[in-house]
């Protein structure tokens, strides 16, 4: 997969832009707040169809614009394909609209036609941080390899929700009402879990090889799928549905999910130093990537924004090594890395791209 040109206007301090990056390693130098970020963002969209930082998506529209759009050209394993995102501020509030080769699709038929992997230095709380973080990495992935995937947890989510709201009201919830979401619940959060650990299988196994040859020791980086419940969804939500009335809150359900990370048994959070849970979150994403390829037998497009400052100088080669031989990454960065490699190198000064 490849990302022959992206067109921009208006998105963020890119007032126009016409970028057509080069196969393999493209460095994106230049000082903070110059648009680099703004750019691999904008690659971003292209594949998920959502920002990765932006609190709110008007934010995303130039200052003193009424919409943004990001447009892209990019090769895929059928052929070529031609992508549109349009961010519009509206009477009502801020909206988003698709095209796939000219066509106008709803949000679903746009997702996963290109697909990525990012990484940002926020990505390192995946070890430390809570199971939402897990869960959403994971969401993120199966969505872009599976519209099924993504259908069944846009379901499942309205129906919690929907039970949750039930559960907190200020009556007594109805018995046969919350039955009734149950027996709603029951085949997409199968269906997740049944989703989530086949991946976590293949992404475990890709992990901890990465993981063993980066570090060059015996220590082994374990990857585990912790599902809830773990056993007949139907079954569990009957035994807790007491317990999640008297608690006023849905006890039971995917979105009570984790990933386990752990180093040598031991959780990696609490018993690994900071470099291991460094590189472990660096070989979770290159494993991520790797099933991802083997999956669709089409490379995703690889987007590093500012790693690099959160590494030492010995895992920063090894990773920008392990990179180097990609079919099209991204790597942002304020000063050149001597060990950089093969790669193509573009300056970024007030949202302006041009070959070093």
């Amino acid at each position: 997969m490849k990302i022959d040109r992206i067109r921009l206007a208006n998105f963020r301090n890119y007032e126009r832009l016409d970028f057509e990056p080069a196969a393999g390693l493209n460095v994106l130098v230049g000082p903070n707040a110059q648009g680099k970020s703004n750019l691999l963002e904008a690659l971003a969209m292209l594949a998920t169809g959502k920002s990765f930082r932006a609190h709110r998506e008007s934010e995303l529209i130039r200052d003193g614009a009424e919409r943004a759009e990001i447009g892209g050209e990019a090769r895929i394993a059928a052929g070529g394909i031609r992508l549109r995102c349009t961010i519009s501020q509206t009477p009502a509030g801020t909206r988003k609209s698709f095209e796939v080769n000219g066509g106008a699709v709803g949000f679903a038929r746009f997702l996963g036609r290109t697909r990525v992997v990012t990484f940002v230095p926020a990505d390192l709380q995946l070890v430390a941080g809570g199971p939402s973080l897990r869960r959403s990495f994971l969401n993120g992935a199966l969505a872009q390899l599976s519209p099924t995937y993504y259908r069944d947890l846009a379901l499942y989510q309205k129906v919690v929700q929907q039970k949750s709201a039930l559960l907190r009201g200020a009556i007594a919830p109805d018995r046969d009402l919350l039955l009734a979401y149950n027996d709603e619940l029951v085949r997409p959060a199968s269906a997740l879990i049944a989703a989530r650990r086949a991946f976590v299988d293949e992404l475990a196994a890709a992990t901890a090889e990465i993981y063993a040859r980066w570090r060059g020791t015996r220590e082994r980086l374990g990857v585990t799928y912790a599902p809830n419940p773990d056993g007949d969804v139907g079954e569990a939500l009957a035994v807790q549905l007491d317990a999640e009335v008297r608690r006023r809150t849905t006890l039971v359900g995917p979105h009570r999910d984790d990933l386990r990370l752990l180093v040598d048994g031991k959780p990696l959070a609490a018993f690994g130093s900071q470099g291991q849970q460094r590189t472990a979150v660096l070989a979770l994403k290159v494993g991520e990537y790797d099933v991802m390829r083997a999956r669709t037998a089409d490379a995703p497009i690889l987007l590093l924004d500012d790693v690099l400052s959160e590494l030492d100088a010995e895992r920063a080669a090894g990773f920008l090594k392990a990179v180097g031989g990609y079919e099209q990454a991204f790597l942002t960065t304020t000063e050149l890395p001597s060990s950089v490699g093969p790669a193509t190198t573009w300056a970024i000064r007030a949202a302006s791209v041009t070959p070093c």
